[in-house]
């Protein structure tokens, strides 16, 4: 298997699914000659033509809308918006259409569509474009939300989102872009959207993360093993909304521990949620308070002070030992 970035592996993604169904169609600001800001685009315009990867003004309600149209009439439109933080342009297109066309036709009309868009902080950008704001679609009845954390998933996890019949919108932690290689199958991949994956097993304590913040959670949970003898079982969530409450219990179950770890503001992210749903479901497994590692409640800072904002290994290692010590 040939060992990809996250970019080369949702290109292959885009491309193969491009050339299996005329349905799949791209569009989006400087994705078509350009290959996109981070080039996740890079070579399609050239292979598919300005019909099937569209270059679209900087409009980004205009974006999402011509989407959802393109969705209800069969297409499998695959927007891009440069960065996560631009998508607030195109919240009323989601939230008052996409989410509710299904609902609104009683079954009758479905969206297939995907809003692809790099989220979080790390690459010292400018404002509006380091934000997790991951929970506004959440929290958003008739939204999938997916959330990748490596090149493999990512792949896999697209695939699956382009096929699904209802709209998802699917963010990329651009720090994760071009982070390191994994090998990924030529063949077809999927994983099922809604589904958390147990990255490493434990008993000691669970560690819950998504997207960008998977790889300085792992890190943390080695440096428990060295030096505490800790076994900490590591979860990737993969998909926030729906959201894998039965992996997350019977994980937590087992170990009476629960540290959730994400790069969002703390109140009321996605750490309140399940800690919420851990407490309803495994509230006597528990053996200890849940500790949360998260972003501030605050804009995320520029430059020297992001890493200060950003969840680190030494962070969460902290906050596990806490729970450990309770």
């Amino acid at each position: 298997m040939a060992k990809m970035t996250m970019v080369e592996a949702l290109n292959m993604a885009l491309r193969q699914e491009m050339q299996q169904d005329d349905a799949v169609i791209l569009l989006g600001q400087d994705i078509g000659r350009d290959g996109g800001v981070f080039r996740v685009t890079d070579g399609l315009f050239a292979e598919f033509g300005e019909e099937r990867v569209v270059d679209t003004p900087l409009a980004e309600s205009a974006i999402v809308g011509m989407s959802i149209g393109m969705a209800v009439y069969g297409l499998k439109p695959v927007c891009e918006i440069q960065f996560s933080g631009f998508a607030y342009q195109g919240f009323h297109q989601l939230e008052n259409h996409a989410a509710r066309m299904r609902w609104r036709s009683r079954g009758r009309l479905h969206v297939p569509m995907v809003m692809r868009a790099p989220y979080g902080g790390g690459v010292r950008a400018l404002e509006h474009h380091s934000e997790s704001r991951e929970a506004y679609w959440a929290h958003t009845p008739g939204l999938k939300v997916v959330i990748p954390s490596g090149p493999r998933n990512a792949r896999a996890l697209l695939v699956s989102a382009i096929r699904d019949p209802d709209p998802v919108i699917f963010y990329e932690g651009k720090a994760l872009y071009r982070a390191f290689r994994e090998e990924v199958p030529e063949e077809e991949e999927t994983l099922p959207i809604g589904k958390a994956k147990v990255v490493q097993s434990g008993d000691d304590l669970t560690m819950i993360s998504y997207g960008a913040m998977l790889r300085p959670t792992l890190e943390a949970a080695e440096e428990l093993l060295d030096k505490d003898g800790v076994t900490a079982e590591v979860i990737d969530l993969l998909t926030l909304s729906p959201l894998d409450t039965q992996l997350l219990v019977a994980s937590v179950t087992k170990t009476g521990r629960a540290v959730i770890v994400h790069e969002a503001p703390r109140s009321f992210g996605a750490g309140a949620e399940i800690a919420a749903r851990l407490m309803e479901d495994a509230f006597f497994f528990l053996e200890a308070p849940i500790e949360r590692v998260t972003g501030f409640d605050l804009i995320i800072p520029y430059f020297s002070r992001e890493k200060n904002y950003i969840p680190g290994a030494a962070r969460i290692a902290a906050a596990a030992r806490r729970t450990l010590n309770s």
